[in-house]
């Protein structure tokens, strides 16, 4: 799978996925008040207008993009209706070609372990069937508990062929509060960063792992140094936008072949039409709004690496 979402970067040049993160202040008013009309004031009514916002969202970007990130607990609020939703989102994206990283930030040990790993990137056995649950292609997975809880996520990965984003060093202003304590003079992401490449040198692709990270675009200088670290891993890089992060802030996460990374826009992208620079667009346009957002965020990152590559020279 980690050749695939090589080729279709590539193929887009646009090394960029789409958090499909939906809330309902997000969500126009005519496509609630259709899904409400339909199902009324319930969560049935509100995970299809999220389903119906989603799936604009995509036909009106898909060509441009390689992969999307649907955020789990978006859809796990609204009960097991929303949780139909993520479903019909993951699959509609896979009918249009696209790579689905699942946001799920699991994290356990174990048989509960290896049942979300399951859920998300394998198959389970009923009766004399193999059925994939959810079937990402991806999943981001919390490394809390060490070997014991991505254990069982490997085992799919390589029966499977998918991949994992495990947590590094993520892009809320708290993160330091553990991610950079200091354990033998060096910061505790370092060290998950170092088991990551460990993990990954067993789930390698023609050059990259399968097994990637979580890198904040707010800590460009952590970018730089997981870089070092991880040279075969793909880095997931949230906290473009919305959060902050700019593309000259980007630099340091791709490798010298110009991948190595994929960075990840949420409302930026899905409820730009709010936003003043996409305003023009009206919410009747959102998804409009949506596509000139990735490709301004294309336009972004290829300058800002283009700038960094004449630097160098």
């Amino acid at each position: 799978m980690i050749q695939k979402l090589i080729d279709k970067i590539q193929k887009t040049s646009a090394p960029i996925v789409v958090g499909l993160d939906p809330t309902m202040k997000f969500i126009p008013s005519a496509i609630k008040q259709k899904a409400f009309e339909e199902y009324g004031e319930t969560l049935e009514g509100a995970a299809e207008a999220i389903w119906q916002f989603n799936k604009a969202i995509v036909d009106a970007t898909f060509d441009l993009i390689p992969a999307v990130k649907p955020q789990i607990a978006m859809y796990e609020q609204f009960g097991i209706p929303g949780l139909i939703a993520f479903k019909k989102t993951v699959d509609y994206c896979k009918s249009k070609d696209l790579v689905i990283i699942g946001d799920v930030k699991r994290g356990d040990i174990g048989s509960t372990s290896a049942a979300y790993a399951v859920a998300h990137l394998g198959k389970i056995k009923v009766g004399e069937q193999s059925i994939a649950p959810f079937d990402e292609d991806f999943a981001t997975v919390n490394p809390y508990f060490g070997t014991d809880g991505i254990q069982p996520f490997l085992d799919v990965c390589k029966e499977e062929k998918k991949g994992l984003f495990i947590l590094v060093k993520t892009s809320n202003p708290s993160s330091g509060e553990f991610q950079d304590q200091l354990i033998g003079g060096r910061p505790l992401y370092q060290l998950v960063g170092e088991k990551v490449a460990e993990w990954g040198e067993n789930c390698m692709g023609n050059d990259y792992s399968y097994i990637g990270a979580v890198v904040g675009a707010t800590y460009p200088e952590v970018g730089k140094a997981m870089r070092r670290i991880i040279p075969k891993s793909f880095i997931l890089v949230p906290g473009y936008g919305a959060q902050g992060g700019k593309g000259e802030d980007l630099c340091h996460f791709f490798n010298p072949d110009g991948l190595g990374a994929i960075v990840n826009s949420s409302r930026g992208i899905i409820a730009a039409y709010q936003s003043a620079a996409y305003e023009k667009f009206g919410e009747a346009n959102f998804a409009d709004a949506s596509r000139q957002a990735v490709i301004d965020m294309r336009e972004d990152i290829a300058g800002a690496l283009a700038a960094a590559a004449k630097k160098k020279f």
